[in-house]
């Protein structure tokens, strides 16, 4: 699996997830075979790095190359913000959340919640890829709701803004952790960008990435 200029040589990855992805678990993941660990998710509003919490997972001392950073806001200036400020402390990927299920993420508009603005979420990822030089990828649902599953459309602009891979988790918000996974829907993501430009989609159905869907 290749994003923007860095090959992954394992096709698992290691989900961000907070409280647990920290970097002594990413390191260990990564001796064990992963190809990539993400760190935990970091908030856009720079004005909460100073705390202890935060401040630990903006650490990335020893941790091989590619080093992606997943980084969660609403507004399109402080994430672009967020983006280069984490580059400038040693991100290689900038990953960004919009599928988060929890309600004090997606109260603030953010996470999963984004999925319900597709004019948000354009404006968000303009500004986030046009702000680093690093490659950026997307981590989703499969939508809101059962009656609401816009991730397709959700793919495209991501396409079309110039993100370099996508996770896709195959529950809407609404199903959270435990209804059934849309496996048929992986194929649907994979089909709806464009295999032209290469761009990976990664299969998500807890916490945890699994391989991505190769291409037909």
């Amino acid at each position: 699996m290749q994003i923007g200029p860095y090959f992954l040589d394992s096709p698992v990855i290691l989900a961000p997830m907070a409280g647990v992805s920290d970097r002594p678990f990413r390191l260990l993941c990564r001796q064990l075979g992963a190809g990539l660990a993400v760190s935990e998710m970091v908030s856009a509003d720079t004005r909460l790095w100073d705390s202890r919490k935060t401040r630990l997972r903006l650490d990335h001392a020893g941790e091989p190359a590619p080093r992606s950073v997943q980084i969660l806001g609403a507004d399109p200036h402080a994430m672009a913000e967020a983006a280069r400020r984490n580059v400038e402390r040693g991100a290689q990927i900038i990953d960004i959340n919009m599928g988060c299920p929890a309600k004090k993420v997606c109260g603030t508009l953010a996470g999963a919640a984004l999925l319900r603005d597709e004019a948000l979420v354009e404006r968000i990822l303009d500004a986030v890829v046009g702000a680093v030089s690093v490659p950026v990828t997307l981590k989703i649902r499969t939508g809101w709701d059962l009656n609401h599953r816009n991730g397709i459309a959700i793919a495209r602009i991501a396409e079309r803004a110039g993100v370099q891979a996508l996770a896709v988790h195959g529950r809407t918000r609404a199903c959270g952790y435990t209804a059934p996974v849309d496996y048929a829907a992986f194929a649907r993501f994979t089909s709806a960008v464009d295999a032209a430009q290469e761009r990976p989609v990664i299969v998500t159905t807890r916490g945890e990435s699994s391989p991505s869907i190769p291409r037909s």
